[in-house]
């Protein structure tokens, strides 16, 4: 009752009522990021969400477009502002799911939805976490955010898949604003990319003797 129906009548309605109450802060952070970081303001990228199915994810942009002299963007770390790392710490930057999470894309509480391009590298466990919404947080981001290994990420993740009730939804959100409050586990680039690391992986197996 609660996976099938309860869980997003509870999204629909809080993530309207956030909308609602904090359209002032969507605007005060829409001129800051303008003004210190540039245009366009929210930053989108298509993410599988339930089922795998496409979306596209919004959130408020925290680099800039410094370009070197050939017109390629300066790495992560040098883009990445002080005012950018603050929106991330204070998990500011998220605000615009709230939006993919009113629409039906996302919900509060699930699986982070990660990059499409993962996609051919899960194996059969790891898929069950596309059976349900990616959430805004998920078990994973409470205990520990990024600074955790792809294997621990999808650990956490099955589990929740697998124990999703009410009172899982709340322990998730408790631990959330804990570990946001304190600013653990915000790593910039803790871990190389699932699927580079998944070839590695598939590379040293197949060396092996």
């Amino acid at each position: 009752m609660y996976r099938n129906f309860i869980k997003r009548l509870l999204d629909i309605l809080i993530s309207l009522i956030i909308i609602v109450c904090f359209c002032w802060l969507y605007i005060i952070l829409a001129i800051l990021v303008r003004t210190k970081l540039g245009s366009p303001v929210l930053f989108k990228q298509p993410r599988p969400g339930k089922d795998e199915k496409i979306f596209n994810m919004y959130k408020f942009r925290t680099m800039t477009d410094e370009k070197d002299e050939n017109g390629n963007l300066l790495p992560d770390e040098v883009r990445l502002t002080a005012f950018g790392k603050k929106l991330r710490s204070t998990s500011l930057d998220e605000l615009p799911e709230f939006f993919n999470i009113l629409k039906g894309d996302m919900s509060f509480i699930g699986p982070r939805p990660l990059l499409v391009k993962y996609l051919p590298y899960y194996n059969e466990r790891e898929r069950l976490r596309h059976s349900v919404r990616p959430g805004l947080t998920g078990y994973a981001q409470a205990h520990g955010r990024n600074a955790i290994s792809w294997e621990k990420k999808f650990e956490y993740d099955v589990w929740y898949v697998e124990h999703l009730t009410f009172l899982t939804d709340i322990k998730v959100i408790i631990d959330t604003v804990k570990t946001v409050l304190s600013h653990d586990g915000v790593v910039l680039n803790a871990l190389e990319d699932f699927d580079e690391y998944r070839k590695h992986q598939q590379d040293a197996d197949t060396q092996a003797p």
